[in-house]
């Protein structure tokens, strides 16, 4: 995980405990978990939308220039330099970098792990306080003085339409699923005092063995299902949207089976993530379709919106053409320099050499009769 890395651990854990506080703090105006989560993924949505934005633009740029790619790589099929030069100029002339659709990805991906960590139940790890066994709390984000907190270490009030958003679809149902583990892997014994990471004790808090996530078996699981068949949908839906917005062809046949696995990949995992997770996930996908809705009807992506985007960069690219180049300071200097060396070779050009016979001041003057015949 990101937080054991040594470099990363103490921003990554500022993160995490910045997005704990805000869900506390949400949940303190609007007493409902999944509420306050569906508010606090609006906002980090909203946050980071130059950057989503940038990333569907960049991804359907991409798709759009791969028919022209592969022309290239045909072209110049023998010729991996040249194939790259070409590639490397359509990129350039489209104004597209390789690397836009990827790195927004890699920006948020930390987003995700730090919901997880905020949303999931504490871990427990059993200590001994004076002579007496205590639970210390472990991985836990939230302030220790906040409801949510309060709501999260006893299991209550932590629902949401029915659901509580602590259980996973796999614990839903099955009181054995839902039995908490310590740090030791042995089941959480009821009743025992908690404490904090600083071993001071949490008053008024016992350790609750069980998160309640209902025991009618597979009726329970009902609306965890619905809920991650809900985050599936918007998935694939969001995966359709961005094909339909990109030229015919642009995706390979290998890419296009990897959108449509991807969604089922997704549901698999999140079955086993708590359903605040699901919830998150889920907003967040109606976030991005409602953006790409917009970026859409506003033209910015789509089929023609990479042609017009290479005609204007193809103007931008002339313009920049025809104006004067800024010269910097050291290779004005020596403009200077080789205008004032050619300045003094043609001035001394224009003089005549000493004693050439060209020179009027040099050239000797003739006697008197010099010219004449010798007398007889």
């Amino acid at each position: 995980m990101l937080a054991e890395i040594p470099v990363i651990s103490p921003i990554f854990q500022v993160l995490l405990d910045s997005i704990g506080w805000i869900l506390a703090w949400l949940y303190d105006v609007i007493p409902n978990y999944g509420v306050a989560i569906i508010v606090l993924t609006l906002l980090l949505r909203f946050l980071l939308f130059p950057l989503g934005m940038k990333q569907i633009k960049s991804m359907q740029a991409m798709q759009a220039l791969q028919p022209k790619i592969k022309e290239i790589q045909k072209k110049y099929k023998g010729n991996k330099a040249k194939a790259q030069e070409e590639t490397m100029r359509l990129y350039k002339e489209a104004g597209v970098n390789p690397l836009g659709g990827c790195l927004p990805v890699l920006a948020q991906f930390p987003l995700l792990i730090a919901m997880y960590a905020v949303i999931r139940a504490p871990g427990y790890e059993p200590v001994t306080i004076d002579n007496q066994p205590a639970y210390m709390i472990t991985n836990n984000h939230l302030p220790t003085d906040s409801a949510l907190f309060a709501s999260v270490v006893t299991h209550q009030g932590t629902g949401f339409v029915g659901l509580n958003l602590q259980c996973s679809a796999s614990q839903a149902g099955s009181v054995q699923n839902s039995t908490i583990k310590d740090s030791e892997g042995e089941a959480v014994k009821p009743g025992v005092q908690l404490v904090g990471s600083n071993r001071q004790a949490l008053d008024s808090f016992e350790s609750k063995p069980v998160i309640p996530c209902g025991t009618d078996g597979l009726t329970s699981k009902i609306g965890y299902v619905l809920l991650l068949g809900l985050m599936i949908g918007t998935s694939f839906y969001q995966t359709l949207q961005t094909q339909r917005a990109s030229p015919q062809g642009a995706a390979s046949s290998q890419q296009q089976m990897i959108l449509r696995v991807m969604p089922l990949f997704f549901g698999f995992i999140g079955f086993s993530f708590p359903a605040g997770l699901v919830l998150y996930w889920t907003v967040s996908n109606l976030f991005m379709i409602g953006q790409q809705t917009l970026l859409l009807r506003a033209g910015h992506i789509g089929p023609d919106a990479l042609d017009r985007r290479m005609a204007e960069q193809k103007a931008k690219m002339a313009a920049e053409a025809d104006k004067p180049k800024k010269k910097g300071l050291i290779a004005g200097m020596m403009e200077r320099a080789e205008e004032e060396q050619k300045r003094r070779e043609a001035e001394a050009k224009k003089k005549p050499a000493p004693g050439s016979r060209g020179s009027s001041t040099q050239r000797r003057k003739k006697k008197p009769g010099s010219g004449g015949k010798r007398g007889t």
